[in-house]
């Protein structure tokens, strides 16, 4: 009995090999990108953090914490990091009320009008740089759409050459840009919510303020977090359009973290200062993005 046992044993085992054989192909090519892509630019970056990199050389020299040091006094470094924050602190918070709004309309709205989800949708499948051309056509003092219907109510604001005007036009076009990705997640989270709870809380309320804030934005909440902790993330390293807005003009006023790096990097070519920079700011946006999931642990506890 126990021979005729001993093929269905080693049959079971080649199929158990085989099929360990067969996941681990399958999880090659995301390992070797995840190796290509994420782990050797890091070390990478590390390594010409200290060092002099000159292009088409290489590594001329190792300097140590110079490079650190060079960008912990840069005055420019710290004001790319105020800007950035104040972008954030304000894009974020308008897109997720905004976004999670319009989805309210949306879900309260009948069946018919569901034309509006891919009206609402359409800037999301639009470049950022694209997004960014357009509105210097909407924000130039010059036959500006924006600048001429504000002017027809006699509000002046010099968008393009103030430092004010071009962080606000930056974050409406952001707002317009992202506030669909918050609609789509909360349109998720709306739909959820099942249509009973709705009910019950009519019969004892007819104020549909009520049902918003006590009801739909308590239980979709922890499917918005995930909408604000991506919007976060992505967020601190907008690029494309203010660099195509002002090219972080007039000055430096509208230089985000991204857009110095970019020049710091790839226009000056200072691989070295640039390499620490970006290490730097990536230690920032680690201890952002941890205190955001501590507080996100806590609240869901």
């Amino acid at each position: 009995m126990h021979d005729l046992k001993l093929p269905f044993v080693r049959r079971s085992e080649r199929l158990y090999s085989s099929s360990n054989t067969l996941k681990y192909i399958f999880i090659l090519p995301a390992a070797l990108w995840i190796v290509a892509f994420t782990i050797f630019p890091v070390f990478a970056t590390i390594q010409y953090s200290f060092a002099n990199y000159v292009l088409g050389r290489g590594i001329t020299a190792y300097v140590g914490l110079e490079n650190y040091l060079n960008v912990l006094r840069s005055g420019a470094f710290w004001y790319s990091m105020f800007i950035t924050s104040a972008y954030v602190s304000i894009a974020v918070p308008v897109e997720l009320v905004l976004g999670f709004l319009l989805a309210w309309f949306v879900i309260l709205c009948p069946r018919e009008h569901n034309f509006f989800r891919p009206i609402l949708t359409a800037p999301l499948f639009t470049m950022e740089v694209a997004i960014g051309y357009l509105g210097i056509t909407l924000f130039t003092s010059q036959g500006g759409l924006f600048a001429e219907v504000l002017d027809y109510f006699g509000i002046h604001i010099l968008w393009m050459t103030t430092a004010y005007g071009g962080l606000a036009a930056a974050i409406i076009l952001d707002v317009w840009r992202w506030t669909p990705f918050v609609f789509l997640i909360a349109i998720a989270g709306l739909t959820g919510i099942p249509d009973e709870m709705y009910e019950a809380a009519l019969l004892e309320t007819s104020n549909y303020r009520h049902l918003l804030l006590y009801i739909a934005l308590p239980l979709s909440w922890p499917v918005l977090s995930v909408a604000l902790l991506l919007r976060l993330i992505e967020a601190l390293k907008t690029f494309g359009i203010p660099l195509a807005l002002t090219g972080g003009g007039p000055g430096i006023s509208t230089q985000l973290f991204s857009i110095l790096n970019y020049y710091t990097t790839i226009q000056f070519f200072d691989f070295g200062k640039g390499s620490a920079m970006a290490l730097i700011y990536l230690v920032f946006v680690s201890v952002v993005v941890a205190l955001f999931f501590n507080r996100l642990r806590k609240g869901f506890e």
